[in-house]
């Protein structure tokens, strides 16, 4: 292991996954990681963990743990298996689900015309409407004052 390592991870024939962590890693610190990452104490081993319910997508979940650790910034040691940098999960099957033709119509779409941006429409102008002459005289209005004072 190069020096500087805070985990390893490996398997044991008898705990199947396993996790260690080194000196260099204060001991309640690799113990709250581990325990996040499903691994729990073994007992009589000091500082060595075993994945809970190695079954149920073992590898896997150890490839995510040896991830999430070194994305946390920590130096982990992995067995080439459970290695996500060296080693590429299974192949998942792929399902037609149409989104490359949908992909393909809208890329299509956009590099087509679009009528935004196309020169506007020709129209006539306005007709004009003649204003009306102003008057000569000064219009008189009558106001007619409703009982007296202010109404409410």
């Amino acid at each position: 292991m190069q020096p500087g390592t805070h985990f390893a991870f490996g398997t044991h024939k008898d705990y199947g996954f396993v996790a260690s962590f080194t000196a260099s890693m204060p001991a309640h610190l690799a113990h709250w990681f581990l325990e996040r990452e499903q691994f729990e104490p073994v007992p009589g081993q000091p500082r060595l963990y075993r994945l809970v319910e190695p079954e149920n997508d073992g590898p896997r979940r150890t490839r995510q743990a040896v991830h999430d650790l070194r994305r946390q910034g920590y130096t982990v040691h992995a067995d080439i298996a459970l290695d996500p940098a060296a080693s590429a999960g299974p192949p998942r099957p792929i399902r037609p689900s149409g989104l490359q033709e949908r992909r393909s119509g809208l890329a299509q779409a956009a590099a087509g015309r679009t009528t935004q941006r196309a020169a506007p429409p020709t129209t006539s102008p306005p007709t004009a409407r003649p204003i009306p002459p102003r008057p000569t005289y000064a219009p008189t209005v009558h106001l007619t004052a409703a009982g007296g004072g202010r109404s409410r």
